[in-house]
Protein backbone atom coordinates (compact mmCIF):
# COMPACT_ATOMS: atom_id res chain seq x y z
CA UNK A 1 0.00 0.00 0.00
CA UNK A 2 1.00 3.58 -0.53
CA UNK A 3 0.07 6.68 1.50
CA UNK A 4 0.20 9.85 -0.09
CA UNK A 5 0.54 13.20 1.03
CA UNK A 6 -0.90 14.42 -1.78
CA UNK A 7 -2.97 12.70 -5.13
CA UNK A 8 -5.01 13.36 -8.32
CA UNK A 9 -8.11 11.34 -7.92
CA UNK A 10 -10.98 11.32 -10.51
CA UNK A 11 -12.93 13.85 -8.32
CA UNK A 12 -9.72 16.13 -7.95
CA UNK A 13 -7.07 16.56 -5.62
CA UNK A 14 -7.01 14.95 -1.81
CA UNK A 15 -4.53 14.70 0.74
CA UNK A 16 -3.88 11.74 3.13
CA UNK A 17 -4.58 9.25 0.29
CA UNK A 18 -4.05 5.52 1.23
CA UNK A 19 -3.96 3.30 -2.13
CA UNK A 20 -4.30 -0.51 -1.33
CA UNK A 21 -3.06 -2.93 -4.35
CA UNK A 22 -3.99 -5.89 -4.72
CA UNK A 23 -1.82 -8.87 -5.82
CA UNK A 24 -2.69 -8.77 -9.42
CA UNK A 25 -1.48 -5.33 -9.93
CA UNK A 26 -5.06 -3.33 -9.50
CA UNK A 27 -5.97 -0.73 -7.06
CA UNK A 28 -8.17 -2.38 -4.56
CA UNK A 29 -8.83 0.69 -2.47
CA UNK A 30 -8.74 4.39 -2.44
CA UNK A 31 -8.84 5.93 1.16
CA UNK A 32 -8.51 10.31 1.55
CA UNK A 33 -8.11 11.97 4.43
CA UNK A 34 -6.87 8.78 6.74
CA UNK A 35 -3.53 8.53 8.59
CA UNK A 36 -0.71 6.48 7.31
CA UNK A 37 -0.42 3.24 8.38
CA UNK A 38 2.75 2.08 9.33
CA UNK A 39 3.29 -0.59 6.56
CA UNK A 40 2.60 1.79 4.08
CA UNK A 41 5.35 2.84 1.56
CA UNK A 42 5.19 7.28 1.93
CA UNK A 43 4.67 9.34 -1.65
CA UNK A 44 4.79 13.05 -1.69
CA UNK A 45 2.74 13.55 -4.96
CA UNK A 46 1.00 11.06 -6.71
CA UNK A 47 -0.36 10.80 -10.13
CA UNK A 48 -1.62 8.19 -12.19
CA UNK A 49 0.94 7.01 -14.69
CA UNK A 50 0.53 8.75 -18.37
CA UNK A 51 -0.87 6.77 -21.41
CA UNK A 52 1.83 6.60 -24.18
CA UNK A 53 -0.92 5.74 -27.33
CA UNK A 54 1.34 5.91 -29.99
CA UNK A 55 4.94 4.13 -30.93
CA UNK A 56 6.55 3.37 -33.80
CA UNK A 57 9.52 1.28 -31.50
CA UNK A 58 12.02 0.85 -34.27
CA UNK A 59 12.05 4.58 -34.87
CA UNK A 60 13.78 5.13 -31.77
CA UNK A 61 17.39 4.32 -33.07
CA UNK A 62 16.90 6.70 -36.09
CA UNK A 63 15.72 10.28 -34.00
CA UNK A 64 18.07 12.48 -35.20
CA UNK A 65 19.41 11.09 -38.40
CA UNK A 66 17.02 12.63 -40.66
CA UNK A 67 18.33 16.20 -39.77
CA UNK A 68 20.32 16.87 -42.85
CA UNK A 69 19.08 18.51 -45.47
CA UNK A 70 18.81 16.84 -48.53
CA UNK A 71 18.90 18.00 -51.94
CA UNK A 72 16.39 20.37 -52.56
CA UNK A 73 13.92 20.67 -49.97
CA UNK A 74 13.49 18.53 -46.71
CA UNK A 75 9.70 17.53 -46.38
CA UNK A 76 7.60 14.46 -44.17
CA UNK A 77 8.06 12.60 -47.71
CA UNK A 78 11.99 13.11 -47.78
CA UNK A 79 12.00 11.94 -44.30
CA UNK A 80 9.77 9.07 -44.93
CA UNK A 81 12.54 7.67 -47.49
CA UNK A 82 15.22 7.66 -44.77
CA UNK A 83 12.80 5.74 -43.01
CA UNK A 84 12.34 3.53 -45.14
CA UNK A 85 15.59 2.38 -45.75
CA UNK A 86 16.25 2.36 -41.99
CA UNK A 87 13.66 0.29 -41.38
CA UNK A 88 14.77 -2.54 -44.15
CA UNK A 89 17.92 -3.33 -41.89
CA UNK A 90 16.22 -4.12 -38.54
CA UNK A 91 16.39 -7.56 -37.22
CA UNK A 92 13.63 -9.30 -34.47
CA UNK A 93 16.54 -9.11 -32.24
CA UNK A 94 17.44 -5.39 -32.92
CA UNK A 95 13.74 -4.71 -32.66
CA UNK A 96 13.69 -5.74 -28.92
CA UNK A 97 16.56 -4.24 -28.02
CA UNK A 98 15.84 -0.70 -29.25
CA UNK A 99 11.99 -1.43 -27.83
CA UNK A 100 13.36 -2.68 -24.64
CA UNK A 101 15.67 0.31 -23.86
CA UNK A 102 12.28 2.57 -25.32
CA UNK A 103 10.46 1.61 -22.58
CA UNK A 104 12.58 2.03 -20.20
CA UNK A 105 12.95 5.40 -21.08
CA UNK A 106 9.29 6.23 -21.07
CA UNK A 107 9.02 4.66 -17.36
CA UNK A 108 11.68 6.52 -16.82
CA UNK A 109 9.45 9.81 -18.34
CA UNK A 110 6.27 8.88 -16.33
CA UNK A 111 4.51 6.95 -18.97
CA UNK A 112 3.23 3.41 -17.81
CA UNK A 113 1.62 1.73 -21.21
CA UNK A 114 2.63 2.48 -24.72
CA UNK A 115 0.08 1.69 -27.89
CA UNK A 116 2.65 0.03 -30.50
CA UNK A 117 1.69 0.76 -34.05
CA UNK A 118 3.60 -1.77 -35.62
CA UNK A 119 3.97 -2.42 -39.33
CA UNK A 120 7.50 -3.55 -39.62
CA UNK A 121 5.55 -7.09 -40.37
CA UNK A 122 8.15 -8.99 -42.36
CA UNK A 123 11.55 -9.73 -43.56
CA UNK A 124 13.50 -7.06 -45.42
CA UNK A 125 12.39 -9.05 -49.00
CA UNK A 126 9.08 -9.41 -47.68
CA UNK A 127 8.94 -12.34 -47.13
CA UNK A 128 6.87 -13.54 -43.63
CA UNK A 129 9.14 -14.58 -40.79
CA UNK A 130 8.58 -18.50 -40.08
CA UNK A 131 6.31 -17.24 -36.97
CA UNK A 132 4.62 -14.21 -38.92
CA UNK A 133 3.98 -12.45 -35.84
CA UNK A 134 7.55 -12.73 -34.96
CA UNK A 135 8.30 -8.87 -34.99
CA UNK A 136 5.59 -7.97 -33.10
CA UNK A 137 6.22 -10.46 -30.22
CA UNK A 138 9.55 -8.98 -29.98
CA UNK A 139 7.33 -5.87 -28.85
CA UNK A 140 5.56 -7.49 -26.58
CA UNK A 141 8.96 -9.21 -25.35
CA UNK A 142 10.60 -6.46 -24.94
CA UNK A 143 7.01 -4.12 -23.01
CA UNK A 144 7.44 -7.33 -20.68
CA UNK A 145 10.63 -7.50 -20.02
CA UNK A 146 10.45 -3.31 -19.18
CA UNK A 147 7.59 -3.52 -17.13
CA UNK A 148 5.57 -1.31 -19.42
CA UNK A 149 1.71 -1.97 -20.23
CA UNK A 150 1.05 -2.32 -23.67
CA UNK A 151 -1.65 -2.03 -26.44
CA UNK A 152 -0.39 -3.60 -29.17
CA UNK A 153 -2.13 -2.67 -32.52
CA UNK A 154 -0.76 -4.73 -35.40
CA UNK A 155 -1.29 -2.66 -38.82
CA UNK A 156 -3.00 -3.56 -41.62
CA UNK A 157 -1.00 -1.93 -45.20
CA UNK A 158 -1.57 -2.62 -48.68
CA UNK A 159 -1.57 0.45 -50.91
CA UNK A 160 1.68 3.02 -51.59
CA UNK A 161 -1.31 5.95 -51.62
CA UNK A 162 -4.76 6.06 -52.87
CA UNK A 163 -5.21 3.90 -55.86
CA UNK A 164 -1.48 3.30 -56.10
CA UNK A 165 0.82 0.12 -55.91
CA UNK A 166 3.52 -0.06 -52.54
CA UNK A 167 6.64 1.20 -52.89
CA UNK A 168 9.81 -0.82 -52.76
CA UNK A 169 10.09 0.52 -48.95
CA UNK A 170 6.71 -0.14 -47.92
CA UNK A 171 7.54 -4.41 -48.65
CA UNK A 172 8.01 -5.00 -45.05
CA UNK A 173 4.57 -3.70 -44.06
CA UNK A 174 1.98 -5.50 -46.43
CA UNK A 175 -0.48 -7.74 -45.80
CA UNK A 176 -3.90 -9.64 -47.69
CA UNK A 177 -6.38 -9.22 -45.37
CA UNK A 178 -6.69 -12.73 -44.57
CA UNK A 179 -2.73 -12.88 -43.71
CA UNK A 180 -3.78 -9.75 -41.24
CA UNK A 181 -6.62 -11.15 -39.81
CA UNK A 182 -4.95 -14.26 -38.67
CA UNK A 183 -2.11 -12.52 -37.50
CA UNK A 184 -4.44 -10.74 -35.23
CA UNK A 185 -6.13 -14.04 -34.26
CA UNK A 186 -2.16 -14.88 -33.32
CA UNK A 187 -1.89 -12.19 -31.34
CA UNK A 188 -5.04 -12.33 -29.46
CA UNK A 189 -4.29 -15.84 -28.10
CA UNK A 190 -0.59 -14.36 -26.90
CA UNK A 191 -2.29 -11.96 -25.48
CA UNK A 192 -4.91 -13.45 -23.43
CA UNK A 193 -5.32 -13.22 -19.83
CA UNK A 194 -2.46 -10.75 -19.59
CA UNK A 195 -4.02 -7.87 -17.84
CA UNK A 196 -1.39 -5.45 -18.34
CA UNK A 197 -1.52 -6.24 -22.23
CA UNK A 198 -4.71 -5.23 -24.74
CA UNK A 199 -5.08 -6.03 -28.70
CA UNK A 200 -6.24 -3.35 -31.44
CA UNK A 201 -6.04 -3.28 -34.45
CA UNK A 202 -4.43 -0.31 -36.93
CA UNK A 203 -5.38 0.23 -41.04
CA UNK A 204 -2.27 2.58 -41.24
CA UNK A 205 -4.70 5.16 -43.10
CA UNK A 206 -6.75 5.99 -46.06
CA UNK A 207 -4.17 6.16 -48.16
CA UNK A 208 -2.74 2.56 -47.35
CA UNK A 209 -5.86 0.73 -47.13
CA UNK A 210 -8.60 0.39 -50.01
CA UNK A 211 -11.73 1.28 -48.62
CA UNK A 212 -13.57 -2.18 -48.84
CA UNK A 213 -10.24 -3.53 -47.45
CA UNK A 214 -11.17 -0.85 -44.22
CA UNK A 215 -14.82 -1.57 -44.06
CA UNK A 216 -14.05 -5.81 -44.05
CA UNK A 217 -11.25 -5.55 -41.58
CA UNK A 218 -13.47 -3.24 -39.28
CA UNK A 219 -16.56 -5.84 -39.48
CA UNK A 220 -13.66 -8.87 -38.93
CA UNK A 221 -12.72 -6.88 -35.55
CA UNK A 222 -15.91 -6.27 -34.73
CA UNK A 223 -16.93 -9.69 -34.59
CA UNK A 224 -13.45 -10.42 -32.95
CA UNK A 225 -13.73 -8.22 -30.20
CA UNK A 226 -16.71 -5.68 -30.42
CA UNK A 227 -14.50 -3.10 -27.72
CA UNK A 228 -11.66 -3.28 -29.75
CA UNK A 229 -9.52 -0.14 -30.65
CA UNK A 230 -9.24 0.60 -33.63
CA UNK A 231 -6.43 3.43 -34.53
CA UNK A 232 -5.72 5.43 -38.25
CA UNK A 233 -3.47 8.01 -39.31
CA UNK A 234 -5.99 10.27 -40.62
CA UNK A 235 -4.99 14.04 -42.26
CA UNK A 236 -1.74 14.58 -41.16
CA UNK A 237 -0.07 15.77 -44.37
CA UNK A 238 -1.39 18.49 -46.60
CA UNK A 239 -0.26 16.27 -49.84
CA UNK A 240 -2.49 13.54 -48.12
CA UNK A 241 -5.40 15.78 -47.99
CA UNK A 242 -5.11 17.01 -51.82
CA UNK A 243 -4.18 13.61 -53.20
CA UNK A 244 -7.38 12.40 -50.70
CA UNK A 245 -9.57 15.26 -52.94
CA UNK A 246 -8.07 13.80 -55.93
CA UNK A 247 -8.92 10.87 -55.87
CA UNK A 248 -12.23 10.43 -54.19
CA UNK A 249 -13.86 14.00 -54.09
CA UNK A 250 -13.23 14.26 -49.96
CA UNK A 251 -11.22 15.16 -47.95
CA UNK A 252 -9.92 12.53 -45.24
CA UNK A 253 -12.43 13.31 -42.55
CA UNK A 254 -14.91 13.27 -44.94
CA UNK A 255 -14.05 9.91 -46.51
CA UNK A 256 -13.68 8.02 -43.15
CA UNK A 257 -17.05 9.59 -42.32
CA UNK A 258 -18.32 8.05 -45.48
CA UNK A 259 -16.58 4.81 -44.98
CA UNK A 260 -17.07 3.73 -41.34
CA UNK A 261 -18.90 5.29 -38.15
CA UNK A 262 -15.96 6.03 -36.16
CA UNK A 263 -17.13 6.39 -32.20
CA UNK A 264 -15.36 6.17 -29.15
CA UNK A 265 -13.10 3.07 -29.83
CA UNK A 266 -11.56 4.90 -32.63
CA UNK A 267 -8.51 7.37 -32.45
CA UNK A 268 -7.40 9.24 -34.78
CA UNK A 269 -3.45 9.59 -35.36
CA UNK A 270 -2.24 13.69 -35.57
CA UNK A 271 -6.12 14.40 -37.41
CA UNK A 272 -3.97 18.16 -38.21
CA UNK A 273 -5.79 18.61 -41.36
CA UNK A 274 -9.75 19.28 -40.85
CA UNK A 275 -11.87 22.07 -41.72
CA UNK A 276 -15.28 22.89 -39.98
CA UNK A 277 -17.06 20.47 -40.51
CA UNK A 278 -15.42 17.31 -40.58
CA UNK A 279 -13.88 18.57 -37.13
CA UNK A 280 -17.10 18.78 -35.41
CA UNK A 281 -18.70 15.56 -36.93
CA UNK A 282 -15.26 13.10 -36.13
CA UNK A 283 -15.22 15.23 -32.28
CA UNK A 284 -19.06 13.88 -32.33
CA UNK A 285 -18.20 10.78 -32.70
CA UNK A 286 -16.49 10.25 -29.73
CA UNK A 287 -13.19 9.15 -30.89
CA UNK A 288 -9.96 10.27 -29.48
CA UNK A 289 -7.45 12.32 -31.77
CA UNK A 290 -3.88 10.94 -30.77
CA UNK A 291 -1.28 13.99 -31.02
CA UNK A 292 1.90 13.54 -31.11
CA UNK A 293 3.23 17.22 -30.62
CA UNK A 294 7.22 16.92 -31.03
CA UNK A 295 6.59 14.54 -34.22
CA UNK A 296 4.52 17.10 -36.09
CA UNK A 297 6.55 19.64 -34.93
CA UNK A 298 9.72 17.85 -36.03
CA UNK A 299 8.16 16.56 -39.26
CA UNK A 300 6.64 20.17 -39.96
CA UNK A 301 3.10 18.57 -40.32
CA UNK A 302 1.24 21.24 -39.01
CA UNK A 303 -0.57 22.09 -35.77
CA UNK A 304 -3.81 20.78 -34.45
CA UNK A 305 -6.62 22.77 -34.43
CA UNK A 306 -6.85 22.57 -30.09
CA UNK A 307 -9.34 24.74 -29.36
CA UNK A 308 -11.74 23.90 -31.92
CA UNK A 309 -11.78 20.41 -30.93
CA UNK A 310 -11.98 21.09 -26.86
CA UNK A 311 -15.04 23.51 -27.64
CA UNK A 312 -16.70 20.59 -29.86
CA UNK A 313 -16.09 18.32 -26.55
CA UNK A 314 -13.33 16.42 -28.82
CA UNK A 315 -11.60 13.74 -26.48
CA UNK A 316 -7.59 14.13 -26.60
CA UNK A 317 -4.53 11.71 -26.18
CA UNK A 318 -1.12 12.17 -26.56
CA UNK A 319 1.87 9.70 -28.09
CA UNK A 320 5.76 9.34 -29.07
CA UNK A 321 5.52 8.30 -32.25
CA UNK A 322 9.04 8.65 -34.04
CA UNK A 323 10.77 9.25 -30.60
CA UNK A 324 12.19 12.54 -31.13
CA UNK A 325 11.36 13.29 -27.40
CA UNK A 326 10.10 10.91 -24.53
CA UNK A 327 8.92 12.94 -22.08
CA UNK A 328 4.72 12.99 -21.55
CA UNK A 329 4.88 16.30 -19.84
CA UNK A 330 6.84 17.75 -22.66
CA UNK A 331 4.21 16.42 -25.09
CA UNK A 332 1.84 18.72 -23.43
CA UNK A 333 3.98 22.11 -23.60
CA UNK A 334 5.02 21.63 -27.23
CA UNK A 335 1.15 21.24 -27.85
CA UNK A 336 0.17 24.41 -25.80
CA UNK A 337 3.00 26.46 -27.10
CA UNK A 338 2.57 25.34 -30.79
CA UNK A 339 -1.40 26.89 -29.99
CA UNK A 340 0.22 30.07 -28.87
CA UNK A 341 2.16 30.82 -31.51
CA UNK A 342 -0.69 29.74 -34.19
CA UNK A 343 -3.56 31.70 -32.17
CA UNK A 344 -0.99 34.57 -30.69
CA UNK A 345 -2.68 34.02 -27.42
CA UNK A 346 -1.97 32.40 -24.16
CA UNK A 347 -3.56 29.58 -21.88
CA UNK A 348 -5.28 27.68 -25.30
CA UNK A 349 -6.05 24.99 -23.36
CA UNK A 350 -8.11 26.40 -20.75
CA UNK A 351 -11.46 27.72 -20.26
CA UNK A 352 -13.56 29.35 -17.53
CA UNK A 353 -14.27 26.24 -16.22
CA UNK A 354 -10.80 24.83 -16.42
CA UNK A 355 -8.78 27.85 -16.15
CA UNK A 356 -5.51 26.02 -15.81
CA UNK A 357 -3.33 25.01 -18.88
CA UNK A 358 -1.58 22.27 -18.01
CA UNK A 359 -4.38 20.68 -15.53
CA UNK A 360 -6.90 20.95 -18.04
CA UNK A 361 -4.36 19.21 -21.18
CA UNK A 362 -2.76 16.53 -18.45
CA UNK A 363 -6.27 15.17 -17.07
CA UNK A 364 -7.43 15.06 -21.10
CA UNK A 365 -5.01 13.10 -21.85
CA UNK A 366 -5.08 10.72 -18.88
CA UNK A 367 -9.02 10.35 -19.98
CA UNK A 368 -8.08 10.36 -23.49
CA UNK A 369 -5.76 7.56 -23.12
CA UNK A 370 -7.68 5.36 -21.14
CA UNK A 371 -9.90 5.10 -24.06
CA UNK A 372 -7.48 4.68 -26.66
CA UNK A 373 -6.03 1.86 -24.85
CA UNK A 374 -8.98 0.20 -23.96
CA UNK A 375 -7.41 -0.54 -20.79
CA UNK A 376 -8.53 0.85 -17.44
CA UNK A 377 -5.56 3.13 -16.85
CA UNK A 378 -5.68 6.94 -15.97
CA UNK A 379 -6.73 7.30 -12.76
CA UNK A 380 -5.91 6.33 -9.42
CA UNK A 381 -9.54 4.38 -8.60
CA UNK A 382 -10.55 1.04 -7.30
CA UNK A 383 -10.52 -1.29 -9.83
CA UNK A 384 -8.17 0.91 -12.17
CA UNK A 385 -4.86 -0.76 -13.14
CA UNK A 386 -2.05 0.38 -10.38
CA UNK A 387 -0.27 2.85 -12.77
CA UNK A 388 1.32 5.45 -10.26
CA UNK A 389 3.96 8.23 -11.00
CA UNK A 390 5.34 9.70 -7.67
CA UNK A 391 6.83 13.38 -7.96
CA UNK A 392 9.63 14.78 -6.22
CA UNK A 393 7.69 16.81 -4.14
CA UNK A 394 11.17 18.60 -2.85
CA UNK A 395 11.70 19.58 -6.26
CA UNK A 396 12.45 23.11 -6.47
CA UNK A 397 9.42 23.73 -9.58
CA UNK A 398 6.65 21.84 -7.10
CA UNK A 399 7.51 23.70 -4.13
CA UNK A 400 4.66 25.52 -3.12
CA UNK A 401 2.47 24.32 -5.94
CA UNK A 402 -0.88 23.71 -4.21
CA UNK A 403 -3.36 21.84 -6.48
CA UNK A 404 -3.11 22.33 -10.53
CA UNK A 405 -0.61 25.00 -9.91
CA UNK A 406 1.27 22.13 -9.50
CA UNK A 407 -0.15 20.12 -13.04
CA UNK A 408 0.91 23.96 -14.37
CA UNK A 409 4.09 24.17 -13.39
CA UNK A 410 5.03 20.26 -14.15
CA UNK A 411 3.80 20.99 -17.90
CA UNK A 412 4.67 24.31 -18.64
CA UNK A 413 6.94 24.88 -15.93
CA UNK A 414 9.46 22.38 -16.09
CA UNK A 415 12.72 20.79 -14.68
CA UNK A 416 14.86 18.06 -14.08
CA UNK A 417 14.01 14.93 -12.18
CA UNK A 418 10.36 15.75 -11.35
CA UNK A 419 9.83 12.05 -11.86
CA UNK A 420 10.87 10.18 -8.52
CA UNK A 421 9.62 6.78 -8.98
CA UNK A 422 7.12 4.68 -10.98
CA UNK A 423 4.80 1.84 -10.52
CA UNK A 424 3.34 -0.24 -13.65
CA UNK A 425 1.38 -3.01 -13.18
CA UNK A 426 1.33 -2.74 -9.01
CA UNK A 427 5.17 -3.26 -9.80
CA UNK A 428 8.22 -0.58 -9.25
CA UNK A 429 9.55 0.04 -12.29
CA UNK A 430 11.44 2.89 -11.52
CA UNK A 431 12.86 4.66 -8.66
CA UNK A 432 14.86 7.39 -7.88
CA UNK A 433 14.63 8.16 -11.63
CA UNK A 434 16.39 5.31 -12.47
CA UNK A 435 14.29 1.80 -14.16
CA UNK A 436 15.57 -1.83 -12.64
CA UNK A 437 16.86 -2.52 -16.72
CA UNK A 438 18.70 0.46 -17.51
CA UNK A 439 21.97 -0.80 -17.32
CA UNK A 440 21.25 -3.43 -19.45
CA UNK A 441 18.79 -2.40 -21.64
CA UNK A 442 21.27 0.49 -22.38
CA UNK A 443 24.16 -1.98 -23.33
CA UNK A 444 21.44 -4.02 -25.23
CA UNK A 445 20.41 -1.12 -26.63
CA UNK A 446 24.32 -0.10 -27.89
CA UNK A 447 24.84 -3.44 -29.55
CA UNK A 448 21.92 -3.12 -32.01
CA UNK A 449 22.65 0.14 -33.10
CA UNK A 450 26.51 -1.12 -33.47
CA UNK A 451 24.78 -3.79 -35.36
CA UNK A 452 22.85 -1.23 -37.34
CA UNK A 453 25.58 1.10 -38.52
CA UNK A 454 27.55 -1.94 -39.77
Amino acid sequence: MIHAIRALLPEGWATDVLVQIDARGDIANVQAGVPAPPEAERAGILLPGVPDIHSHAFQRAMAGLAERLPSGEASFWTWRAVMYAFAGTMTPEMVRAVATQLYVEMLEAGYTTVGEFHYLHHRADGRPHDDPAEMALAHLEAARAAGIGMTMLPTLYQTGGFDQPAEPGQIRFLHELDGYLRLVERLRAEMEGRPDERLGIAPHSLRAVPPKVLQEAVRAWRDIDPDGPVHIHLAEQVREVRECLEATGRRPGERLLDLVEPDARWTLIHATHLEDAELAALAASGAVAGLCPSTEGNLGDGLFRLADWLEQGGALAIGTDSHVVIDPFEELRWLEHGQRTRTLRRTVAASLAEPHSGARLLRAVLEGGRQAMGRPIGRIEAGARADLVVLDERHPRLVERPGDLLLDSLVLAPGRGMVRHVMAGGTWQVRDGRHRLHEEAAAAYRQAVAGLAA
